[in-house]
């Protein structure tokens, strides 16, 4: 007989499997949905013991691994690196692949609690609350690459700067009392970045940006100052076709712009590709950065300046953050990023 799952009792109750897992974990719900999703497990024999009650006394070893895309570069190098810390820790390893859809991940964090995984290691796609019914539980979660629902205001200068880098200071007291996170200090790397191009003489430089880049786009409208133009700060929806419509739109609408800084390297790819299809020539029409360094950037011509971030240790010291939580209070970690200057920038003309 096949056993109840927490997406049955989901389906059965009409709501999300993340909000079962509020319900079941003692979180926050209205009564009248506490009151269904409570029959609904009763009437289906659903035990809640299985969402973790007894995670604490009943550790099953393995890390969870959630990604928006297991076909992206950066997630595939930051995958490599929680495999290769794990496998040194003799520690297994589950990966699911959320879509960048937090619904999904709701899902899979549902299947994970099930299972009892207790120790996660995520690209987060959901907010906050998404993540709440699994920290009830007593779940280990350690975010890399991103935060959830970031405000553009918010500085990452409160978290833990590792590898000999200089503390600059800040608040540690959030960063240490919320979800550890491993990060790549990309304001460094945007401000670098707009430097360089306005070395080479550029004034009205672009941003290409997409879900999860307010902390770029704050360190892009930092580093332009007077200069920034809010008409030349884009941003495309998640998909590869929403990326390309927002480069074509944005160099044709503005064909004084003489530069421009893509986000991430699916970005990066659509100005590529909306600028060969516009006959504008890299880097003669148009100079182009993209934030990401993956193994085609290279092979483009003129191959790619970039802003290269460290996607394998991302994953690899938030794999040692989420192994080592039991030993102690983990802390936040932010990784150096990198210009690397090829041919895709010139002068202003």
């Amino acid at each position: 007989m096949k056993r109840t799952t927490i997406k049955d009792v989901a389906e059965a109750a009409g709501v999300g499997v993340a909000t079962v897992s509020r319900v079941l974990s003692g979180g926050s719900a209205s009564d009248e949905t506490r009151e269904r999703v409570l029959a609904v497990a009763a009437h289906l024999d659903y035990r809640p013991s299985a969402l973790g009650r007894n995670l604490r006394q009943q550790r099953t070893g393995g890390i969870g691994l959630l990604l928006p895309d297991l076909t992206d570069p950066l997630y595939g190098g930051l995958a490599e690196g929680v495999l290769a810390c794990a496998r040194s820790a003799g520690e297994p390893v589950l990966v699911g692949s959320t879509g960048g859809d937090p619904e999904q991940e709701s899902e899979l964090i549902g299947m994970l609690l099930e299972q009892s995984v207790d120790k996660v290691v995520a690209v987060p796609s959901g907010d906050a609350d998404t993540w709440g019914p699994a920290l009830r539980t007593g779940m280990t979660v350690v975010f890399a690459g991103e935060r959830p629902d970031e405000p553009t205001e918010e500085p990452v200068d409160d978290l833990l700067l590792l590898d000999g880098l200089r503390s600059r200071g800040g608040d540690l007291a959030r960063a240490e009392g919320g979800i550890p996170t491993v990060l790549a200090d990309d304001r460094s790397g945007v401000r670098t970045a707009v430097r360089y191009l306005r070395g080479l003489g550029h004034r009205r430089i672009a941003y290409l940006g997409g879900p999860g880049h307010s902390r770029r786009v704050s360190a892009f409208r930092e580093a332009l100052g007077p200069l920034v133009d809010d008409d030349l700060v884009v941003f495309a929806g998640g998909t590869r076709d929403a990326a390309y419509a927002a480069a074509s739109g944005l160099f044709q609408s503005r064909p004084d712009l003489t530069a421009v800084l893509a986000g991430g390297n699916q970005l990066g790819e659509a100005a590529v590709l909306a600028a060969r299809e516009l006959d504008l020539r890299i880097p003669r029409d148009l100079s182009l950065v993209m934030y990401d360094d993956v193994p085609w950037a290279e092979l483009c011509s003129p191959p790619l300046t970039v802003i290269a971030q460290p996607a394998r240790d991302l994953g690899y010291r938030a794999a040692e953050l989420v192994l080592r939580a039991g030993t102690r209070r983990p802390r936040s970690v932010l990784l150096p990023t990198e210009l690397i200057v090829r041919g895709s920038c010139g002068p202003r003309r």
